[in-house]
């Protein structure tokens, strides 16, 4: 059986340790499996008690609960009661008032939601602030409209709305709540009883989320179970998701051990369903898919990684593990982009690479993805006008202004006078000249706009991206000034 060298533990808690020591998180904490489970972990910081973080400390792990809710809908779909050609206007009824970006579209399937690849646009700040929401609430919005990125099953784009609309479909088709189902038939069968979707559900020390204020850092108030619960509302620990983790990546070895997803669901999810463009990965050296809750990377030094990244206000997760060993690593972090997903990617490298398993090799490419699909003109429509907007806005910032073309997530995000006083310095810095043409843009979908403006000692880059919301609400505002080299 493939082991991992204890002497790398050591070497894993280093990578772990020095981001503490860098202030990129308040605390960090990690653990390495193998195929017979957690084998070595260790934190650093405070997790809020004057004590590190351990194994048993519980983080939110945001959305590396999609491929819980994967497996939730495999389990459905494989007891014959859901179709993943269904369309996802058979158990959402609100969905049927939406209005596709063109006449032959198809309504999104249930397969489509899986792979996101439902034509939604890219939406983390805004989902990440809707978790408590009800399901009246998620109809309006439904019923309010959605602007599309692509024709459905057509193209990738990681999408949050698809998977929340995914909880809407198990509840319809079993009748209780997502949170019951994907805990009494994925989480309690494996032993999970430290995986809730509430703190208050919580056995073990539940740390607090953070982001970096003016003063240091920031606490942040934990969000409940809502419609949004099944895009990442899991609370857990480095041992029960390296329990989780260490059962999908069993289905792909000599002897799959039985549970709740069958090994042969469980590959399902491990497969590359979906091609990931390269923008969505930016400075990653392999070429990636998207399988059923569950990203899988081509390395062509170790094979399959199959990895997810988790994000909410506050916390930052990831999980991987190679397909061809079954060594993975787990890590989470309470700080808000905290980005522990580099620190993970380094340490299973780190691991792999001196496992009595793992093979050398040169380094891989990576894929390139291809543009935005043309002609979705009602998303091009509403971010032109939502550049225009943010225009008026940098030039003369009112906060009524704001709160009309912006998600509330962006107040929540960034308070707008730490942001107003942020654009200021941006401006100045380099002498920008509001009031000019844009010297320069770029778009990477029809909801993604990036603008340069003149300065006098170099430019200014501002960059939006819109909500899957008609209205045409920006969720990400952006302003960074770009000096010129001396």
């Amino acid at each position: 059986m493939t082991s991992v060298d204890p002497a790398l533990h050591a070497t894993v808690d280093a990578v772990f340790r020095e981001r503490v020591e860098r202030g990129l998180a308040p605390s960090s904490v990690w653990g390495v499996f193998d195929r017979s489970g957690l084998v070595a972990s260790g934190g650093h910081g405070d997790r809020g008690d004057g004590l590190a973080p351990d194994a048993d400390t519980v983080y939110r792990i945001a959305s590396c609960t999609k491929s819980v809710t994967a497996a939730a809908l495999l389990g459905l779909v494989s007891a014959g009661r859901v179709a993943l050609d269904a369309p996802v206007t058979d158990f959402v009824p609100a969905f049927a008032e939406v209005a596709l970006p063109t006449p032959d579209s198809p309504v999104p399937t249930l397969g489509m939601l899986l792979t996101m690849a439902a034509g939604f646009p890219t939406d983390d700040p805004w989902a990440d602030r809707q978790e408590s929401i009800t399901d009246d609430d998620l109809d309006a919005v439904l019923r309010a409209g959605l602007l599309f990125d692509s024709v459905p099953g057509t193209r990738f784009a990681y999408s949050n709305l698809g998977y929340a609309l995914l909880g809407r479909v198990i509840t319809a088709v079993t009748g209780r709540p997502y949170t019951a189902v994907a805990t009494e038939t994925v989480l309690e069968p494996l032993g999970l009883a430290d995986s809730v979707f509430s703190a208050a559900e919580a056995r073990g020390h539940v740390v607090t989320g953070f982001r970096p204020g003016d003063d240091g850092w920031e606490p942040l108030a934990l969000t409940g179970p809502g419609a949004f619960s099944p895009i990442g509302g899991l609370f857990s620990t480095v041992r029960d998701l390296s329990r989780w983790a260490t059962h999908l990546a069993s289905a792909s070895g000599p002897a799959p051990e039985p549970g709740p997803v069958s090994p042969a669901d469980r590959r399902l999810m491990q497969q590359s369903m979906r091609v990931v463009p390269s923008a969505v990965v930016p400075g990653s050296s392999r070429a990636t898919g998207y399988g059923f809750g569950l990203f899988v990377e081509q390395d062509d030094r170790f094979g399959e990684i199959v990895s997810h990244s988790g994000g909410y206000p506050g916390f930052s997760a990831h999980m991987r593990w190679s397909v061809q060993d079954g060594i993975g690593v787990v890590a989470f972090e309470n700080a808000t982009q905290a980005k522990v997903s580099a620190a993970a990617d380094r340490a299973l490298d780190l691991v792999l690479a001196g496992s009595t398993a793992s093979g050398a090799g040169p380094a891989g490419g990576r894929q390139q993805g291809g543009g935005p699909v043309r002609g979705l003109a009602p998303a091009v429509t509403a971010t032109r006008a939502a550049q225009e907007s943010v225009g008026r806005l940098l030039a003369a910032w009112q906060d009524d202004l704001a709160d009309r073309i912006c998600t509330p997530n962006v107040a929540m995000d960034v308070p707008y006078e730490r942001r107003r006083r942020a654009i200021a310095a941006a401006v100045d810095e380099v002498g920008a000249d509001l009031s000019a043409a844009p010297i320069a843009e770029e778009s990477r979908t029809p909801t993604h706009l990036r603008w340069w403006l003149p300065g006098t000692a170099g430019r200014l880059r501002v960059e939006i991206r819109l909500a899957p919301l008609a209205a045409g609400l920006v969720q990400t505002l952006s302003v960074v000034a770009e000096p010129v080299e001396r």
